[in-house]
């Protein structure tokens, strides 16, 4: 799906996704990611939802978010709390939804003003058999 530009273009915002990865300001991804208003997305080393651990949510905390949309792919799944213990001992809010609700959600909060975080586990993409 694309999505539609808005005046936020100064940050990084998600301007389309499908089943294969994501788009931010134009540039195609498909792995996971950490994205942010105001900084380039990273790579996140997270190569699916049962793989996350306490590590991959202390990366987020050192960033200092507001909340976390985190994106967990074709369906919603919450993760356990003690994973986001740290986020929440500092009052930072996780929200889990499938990875099209939080793309979405992302850019309303960006747009707002918000210090958001989008954490988006993106499954890697196998070779076709020949």
């Amino acid at each position: 799906m694309k999505l539609h530009a808005s005046s936020t273009q100064q940050y990084q915002t998600v301007t389309g996704y499908d089943e294969n990865g994501v788009e931010i300001n134009a540039q195609p991804y498909n792995y996971s990611l950490i994205v942010m208003p105001e900084m380039p997305p990273r790579a996140w080393e997270v190569d699916s939802f049962e793989q996350l651990s306490e590590a991959h949510f202390a990366q987020i905390l050192a960033d200092a978010p507001d909340v976390v949309i985190l994106g967990t792919g074709e369906r919603q799944r919450f993760v356990h709390p003690k994973l986001t213990a740290a986020l929440t001992m500092r009052r930072i809010g996780v929200e889990c939804m499938d990875s099209q609700a939080a793309c979405r959600t992302y850019n309303i909060l960006m747009g707002e003003g918000r210090k958001v975080t989008l954490a988006l586990i993106l499954a890697p993409v196998t070779g076709s058999a020949a």
